[in-house]
């Protein structure tokens, strides 16, 4: 885990969402300081905080951790002309 990509990829989706840091910090049970330290990347969140994170932004865990979100918009239409074999 690349504590750049990650308290960038943080810092980016709470902004996106209009989350204050104290919010973030609030759902996840956490203080205001150490929703900042990952976001000024001098500290990484613990590894039991992945998912309640990427829940929280509505993202996977890979996606927080790569900092780059994995979208498929086209997800029904390919669903649609898979033809399943039995």
């Amino acid at each position: 885990m690349n504590q750049y990509i990650t308290g960038t990829a943080i810092k980016e989706l709470r902004e996106q969402s209009k989350m204050t840091q104290l919010q973030l910090a609030e759902i996840l049970g956490v203080s205001e300081k150490t929703v900042s330290k990952w976001e000024t990347m001098r500290g990484l969140p613990d590894i039991t905080l992945l998912e309640p994170i990427s829940d929280a932004f509505g993202i996977s865990v890979p996606e927080l951790i790569s900092g780059y979100q994995i979208k498929n918009a086209n997800v029904s239409a390919n669903m649609m002309r898979s033809k399943l074999l039995w």
